[in-house]
């Protein structure tokens, strides 16, 4: 395989542009890589390891520039720290990203070069599949190196656990409950409006449990076979992608990318709870207080949405210990911890006056920033 353009990026090496980005945070270790073979363009962000090493998904996306693609990475490796600490997890935090269309550009020669540069970073970072990647493709980035999870399951096989979509819609589901609860007194969903803002593998299980729950839906996607598919199995009320901020509903969950709680939709929400599986759905700190001081509860997306990282958590742990057995009993069980954290964090969030996004980072961060543990340790906690 031949490469070029490979920097990396450590604690003791200083490439201002990066180290000035704004969702620069202390990240322990960014690389770059572009295979001209494939086509591959990539960066890995491993941005804490004290709990263990960094895992998160692999996401594809035609960024519009190599910054706005570096952002990306950096803040959402960010998140998958406080994900893993929040959730209990001996993991950090990690995550990848392609630069590409995923509908046009995917090869699996494209995938077997990403497992060939996750394979030499020595079992720092671990990938999954992430918006735009898919288990079949980590299929191919197995072909080179075993720090992969998400992988299909087959019959035989105890330590697989496949598409890891509709466990991370029901954490969400549990989520969207614990905030109605908390926010509007219900315990149940039935007949509660919620306005679901991107129908990907998430955001269309997270409707199937919604609707089966009574609840009310209305969708917007990008894609308009998605919204016909939520039209037949949930009689679901469909807008465009932008009237979705303005629809007067309940609950809004945005199950796309992130950034869509921003100066321009803030004042055009109209429900009580916002909740869903997005990652990085604040574009700015201040945009949780000022959701705060508008009385709309949001759920930290990185609490509601940690189903998908508790499940191959789960699976890693019985690739390394093959005498256990991986069932999705206990990844059901583990779940539970996302009703306790936002239970707990709506609670801190109400007697300190402080926004949920404030509460749950404070929350994560009493438990990651420790000494970190040692490399055996991190790498056997995997």
């Amino acid at each position: 395989m031949r490469r070029n353009n490979l920097n990396r990026i450590g604690k003791d090496t200083l490439i201002m542009p990066y180290f000035e980005n704004t969702s620069f945070d202390n990240h322990e270790h960014v690389s770059f890589f572009s295979d001209p073979e494939t086509g591959l363009k990539a960066i890995i962000a491993i941005h804490n390891t004290n709990l263990g090493p960094g895992l998160g998904g692999c996401r594809m996306w035609s960024y519009a520039s190599d910054d706005e693609a570096l952002t990306d990475v950096l803040r959402l490796s960010r998140g998958m720290t406080y994900k893993a600490a929040l959730a209990g997890l001996k993991l950090g935090g990690g995550k990848s990203v392609i630069i590409g269309d995923a509908r046009t550009q995917k090869t699996p020669e494209l995938f077997e070069a990403m497992g060939r540069f996750v394979e030499k970073l020595g079992g720092d970072y671990i990938i999954a599949e992430d918006v735009g990647t898919s288990v079949e493709d980590m299929v191919s980035v197995s072909k080179h190196t075993s720090a992969v999870v998400g992988l299909p399951t087959k019959e035989g096989s105890d330590h697989a656990s496949g598409d890891p979509s509709p466990v991370t819609a029901w954490g969400v589901f549990l989520g969207i409950k614990a905030s109605v609860s908390h926010r509007l007194k219900k315990e149940s969903l039935e007949g509660v409006h919620v306005a679901v803002q991107g129908l990907g593998s998430v955001g269309m299980a997270l409707c199937g449990y919604l609707h089966k729950a009574g609840a009310h839906l209305t969708v917007a996607d990008i894609f308009e076979g998605n919204v016909e598919k939520a039209q037949q199995l949930f009689g679901a009320d469909v807008v465009s992608p932008q009237e979705i901020y303005g629809v007067e509903a309940d609950v809004f969950a945005p199950c796309a990318l992130g950034g869509v709680i921003n100066d321009e939709t803030l004042d055009r929400f109209k429900v009580s709870v916002i909740a869903g599986a997005a990652n990085n759905q604040l574009l700015e700190d201040k945009h949780g207080m000022m959701l705060h001081q508008r009385g709309i509860l949001q759920a930290p997306d990185f609490v509601i949405n940690a189903g998908g990282l508790i499940n191959v958590y789960y699976e890693r742990m019985n690739q390394i210990d093959t005498s256990r057995t991986y069932t999705r009993d206990d990844v059901m069980k583990h779940l539970d911890i996302i009703d306790v954290n936002l239970r707990k964090i709506f609670e801190i969030s109400d007697q300190k006056n402080i926004s949920t996004s404030d509460a749950a980072e404070d929350l994560a961060e009493s438990i990651f920033l420790q000494p970190s543990l040692t490399q055996e340790d991190d790498h056997a906690a995997a």
